[in-house]
């Protein structure tokens, strides 16, 4: 029989600019998810400064993660278990002469301490693109990890399925998802006519990009204050059944749930997706793109 693995989706609201508050936050939550016996915790997307890249400080905390990166990594080593730390936004030099580039970057950290894997967003929501650097067409990586192959994406990558395709095509069983995503994001032509829009876009596309990919998908959202355009619902989902457990609402919160390895290989079993893309006629081999030749 496959394996059962812990994990945690862990809810928080990133309280803006204020990175010490945001981690000892977090850092409970993680200790509590270890002392459940949890083998993952996984934090939102932006979660120590909050998205506020026009403020004049921003750029200084981010100029911080290495110190942050480190602090999750004596977490887990310290609690025995694997971190996925939602998002920590960098800053990078080339030199003296280059302007400083802003990445936003995943990382997974296993039970050790060590760092298993590390992904930086490629697809970036409209708003992002004045300030950061996506990571292009480098390909997305599988991690070899404590709890199996892992691919990492980030928040708008949800929307692209060539990005699960590109991981379980190398084996992915589990893909991590931090997020900050907020009904905010929804323009007004889409609001009039449904409120909820965006939570119908993640609660469809989590539940689709499971099946699809006969994989489980662990997806970390920001939540906060009512009246605010949090959305939450954080969950762990898996093909046949869906969520096994989703935070309602937007209040913060932490959901520890067991993913039975073995519904992804009875749902393999049964779409052979995988089996597909593996086949030497596969026929979709090509990249979407009008000035790129297909490959």
């Amino acid at each position: 029989m496959a394996p059962i693995v812990k994990a945690a989706v862990i809810q928080l609201y990133p309280k803006p600019m204020q990175l010490e508050h945001n981690f000892n936050k977090a850092a409970n939550f993680v200790r509590s998810a270890a002392a459940q016996g949890a083998e993952l915790a996984v934090l939102p997307e932006y979660h120590l400064t909050g998205w506020v890249p026009k403020d004049p400080g921003f750029f200084g905390l981010c100029d911080q993660w290495e110190t942050y990166l480190r602090k999750y990594r004596d977490l887990a080593k310290e609690c025995g278990i694997c971190i996925v730390p939602g998002t920590i936004a960098e800053v990078h030099r080339e030199n003296e002469d280059a302007e400083d580039r802003l990445l936003n970057v995943c990382y997974f950290i296993d039970h050790e301490g060590n760092i298993a894997g590390r992904y930086v967003k490629k697809n970036l929501w409209g708003p992002e693109r004045e300030h950061l650097t996506a990571s292009g067409r480098d390909v997305h990586e599988v991690f070899d990890t404590p709890i199996g192959k892992v691919g990492l994406l980030i928040c708008w990558d949800l929307a692209f399925p060539e990005a699960f395709r590109e991981l379980i095509a190398s084996g992915a069983k589990i893909i991590i998802i931090p997020t900050f995503w907020t009904h905010k994001d929804c323009n007004e032509a889409g609001l009039s006519l449904n409120p909820a829009a965006e939570a119908l876009f993640l609660d469809s596309m989590l539940t689709a990009r499971a099946f699809e990919n006969t994989c489980a998908v662990v997806f970390a959202n920001a939540g906060g204050p009512p009246g605010q355009g949090y959305i939450g619902l954080s969950q762990v989902t898996v093909p046949f059944v869906g969520p096994l457990a989703k935070l309602g609402g937007c209040a913060e919160g932490m959901s520890v749930v067991d993913i039975d390895m073995q519904i992804l290989e009875d749902a393999e079993d049964n779409y052979k997706v995988r089996a597909d893309i593996a086949s030497e006629d596969w026929h979709y081999d090509y990249r979407h793109s009008k000035t790129k030749e297909r490959l």
